[in-house]
């Protein structure tokens, strides 16, 4: 049983290395991002359903970018607080705000997608930039870089939604497990296969939108106007990343980890909606992670073969470790992989209990 349990912590190492350099490598490894102003007109989406505090403090940062030709669409999506007032308010101040007022409907009551829906149809541009309310730009270049990266042929940018940097380990954790998502679909689109993208930070021409019929498909689920539009709408000839240190966004990370928990769900519910061949290549990774540390441990503690297992072990951690490592030098996330080998099983640990959760009680999803 030793033998054959050896023998599978090779099989898994290789399919570890296979991610860490075939995947990831296409990203961590790559030249630093090159971009080339352009002057595509270009409608800012945001929705907000009760975020009054965030739009107060960031719809300016976003009205007041620097590019020559945009619109920015705000979407109130039924809320209670004063987020619309706010709006309205943010409407007459700034002459390039477009507002969109979502009632609340039986047939799509709180669902996110009906109101951006809304909003992408109001648009005037046909190249849409997306962010949440609770997001901030990194610089008044965003617009300009994410729209940079658009071509003829590429019509789909995926960027970067990073996470402010707070102290303490769940801050670290959320950034790692953000940092490696990141990497994941990223390395996944250089490699002519992209799957995912975030809301946070996302751009498209609307043509792809219609041509996937918007949100129609999947409108029922209530999460995925991200993730689920793109596993749908991107392929290899039409998308593109974007990576440069002024396209990126932060927003506030949750501070608890039970909020955190919750959010993780609703991901990773939505992610069992993908196609059969991208939750394949996310299960694979994952389950070798999970398995690489398990045999690992029986072979080390049954002393079988131990020096040589021990140097595989360092040689994976080393790999792994120089991929995530150059790729959070090109995400400004350096400092979640000092300890990586702590958030890798930290988040072994929280992906199985979000696994097992979901398996008896669904998620709540959007506000």
């Amino acid at each position: 049983m030793l033998t054959i349990t050896f023998y599978a912590f090779v099989a898994v190492v290789v399919i570890q290395l296979f991610y860490y350099l075939g995947i990831f490598g296409k990203f961590a490894f790559a030249k630093p991002q090159q971009t080339t102003p352009k002057r595509v007109p270009i409608s800012v989406i945001v929705c907000a359903k009760n975020e009054a505090e965030n739009v107060a403090k960031f719809v300016p940062l976003l009205a007041e970018q620097d590019y020559p030709d945009f619109e920015l669409v705000l979407i109130d999506d039924a809320s209670s607080d004063n987020t619309l007032d706010l709006f309205e308010g943010f409407e007459k101040q700034y002459p390039n705000i477009r507002l969109v007022k979502v009632e609340n409907n039986e047939a799509f009551w709180g669902n996110k997608k009906f109101a951006l829906t809304l909003g992408i149809k109001a648009a005037k541009h046909e190249y849409l930039l997306f962010t949440d309310a609770d997001c901030r730009p990194d610089s008044k270049n965003w617009i300009r870089e994410m729209s940079s990266c658009f071509t003829k042929e590429k019509t789909i940018v995926l960027g970067y939604g990073a996470y402010e940097k707070l102290p303490g380990f769940l801050n670290k954790l959320i950034r790692f497990e953000t940092l490696l998502t990141a990497v994941q679909y990223f390395s996944w689109a250089k490699a002519g296969r992209p799957f995912m993208g975030v809301g946070r930070n996302l751009a498209y021409k609307r043509e792809e939108w219609l041509n996937v019929r918007g949100f129609m498909d999947h409108m029922k689920i209530r999460s995925g106007d991200d993730d689920l539009f793109i596993n749908q709408a991107a392929k290899g000839k039409n998308t593109t990343v974007c990576y440069t240190p002024d396209s990126f966004t932060h927003s506030e990370p949750k501070t608890s980890f039970k909020e955190w928990f919750t959010q993780k769900r609703r991901h990773v519910s939505t992610s069992g909606h993908y196609k059969t061949s991208d939750k394949m290549q996310l299960g694979a990774f994952y389950a070798s992670q999970l398995l690489f540390i398990l045999l690992a441990a029986v072979l080390l503690a049954f002393q079988y073969q131990w020096m040589i297992v021990a140097g595989i072990v360092a040689f994976r951690y080393l790999v792994a470790w120089l991929s995530l490592g150059f790729s959070a030098g090109k995400l400004r996330e350096k400092d979640t992989v000092y300890f990586y080998p702590v958030f890798e099983f930290a988040l072994i640990f929280v992906q199985l209990n979000v696994f097992f959760s979901n398996i008896f009680s669904k998620p709540v999803h959007w506000k």
